[in-house]
């Protein structure tokens, strides 16, 4: 019998990247919790359109497809924000966003964990975005992992400010100090690029609160490519936008969007498939493409 682990394997003997993080040796007991995978997509944009995605309309259509094809379906999804692009017409906003909830209600998986981009939110302080998909910071547990949705994105100075500061303190409160915990975040909460919105000013606070748990791993989005990075041992995994790649932090003076290329009209677009092992407290990240892309 193909299992969901020996297939993911497969699968990336077959093309996808694979990348291996956390930590071993959580005290949690074998038998009394099991594996499990999510699917991760972010920066969809929807409502962009311009020369760096000619195909900005289909794009999503696309991603929603390639994640109902998938051979084993994934417990939830996660959209780790924008999900619309940012305009300064609330009636538009709004619009936009119902748009984006009606092409997502076409995935099969109806778990599906929402989280604002600052193109969702900063204009309005997450009103619009609370209309349509409910909090925009949250936390849940899924066979045996506890999930920390953080907003750092509704304040518009890029903070998440000492109210919901709060809120993690406690909601940490009530976990096993060794407990697998997994961070989604829109923006990076450490310094990845301050002069280019890529940091979130008081990221060293929720950090500090994090830092006592030995098995945290944050994934989040806002940079439009795969970015790896560690502090202490908490470890930070960035994903692909759906709508166009970004350069690397600091290659260039400005974080213009990378030209879109006819001849492979998905260079650098994709979502990833992640891996939770909760018992080792580790994941495996299986980076996949959009229908027709390329790597």
């Amino acid at each position: 019998m193909l299992d969901r682990r020996n297939f993911l394997k497969l699968g990336a003997v077959g093309g996808g990247a694979v990348f291996l993080s956390g930590l071993y040796g959580s005290s949690l007991a074998a038998g009394q919790i099991s594996d499990f995978y999510f699917v991760q997509l972010s920066d969809t944009h929807w409502g962009f359109s311009g020369p760096p995605n000619p195909d900005a309309a289909n794009t999503l259509r696309k991603a929603v497809a390639a994640v109902n094809a998938l051979a084993i379906a994934p417990d939830f999804i996660v959209f780790t924000g924008d999900l619309t692009h940012t305009t300064d017409d609330p009636k538009e906003r709004r619009q936009r966003m119902a748009q984006f909830r009606d092409i997502v209600g076409a995935l099969k998986v109806k778990t599906v964990h929402f989280m604002p981009g600052e193109h969702d939110a900063a204009l309005d302080n997450g009103a619009a975005f609370k209309e349509f998909f409910g909090p925009t910071h949250y936390s849940f547990d899924h066979k045996g992992v506890h999930f920390i949705a953080l907003d750092n994105v509704s304040d518009p100075g890029a903070k998440i400010g000492e109210t919901q500061l709060a809120w993690l303190a406690q909601d940490l409160a009530g976990r096993a100090q060794d407990a697998p915990i997994v961070v989604l975040t829109h923006r990076p909460l450490f310094d990845l690029e301050p002069k280019w919105d890529w940091a979130t000013r008081d990221g060293d606070k929720a950090l500090a609160l994090l830092m006592p748990h030995p098995n945290v791993t944050v994934f989040y989005g806002h940079i439009h490519q795969e970015h790896h990075h560690q502090t202490g041992h908490i470890a930070h995994h960035a994903a692909k936008s759906l709508i166009f790649p970004l350069p690397a932090p600091g290659s260039q003076e400005k974080r213009t969007p990378l030209p879109w290329d006819p001849a492979a009209p998905g260079k650098g677009l994709g979502f990833r498939e992640i891996e939770a092992d909760p018992a080792s407290a580790r994941y495996t990240i299986a980076e996949k493409l959009v229908e027709g892309g390329a790597g």
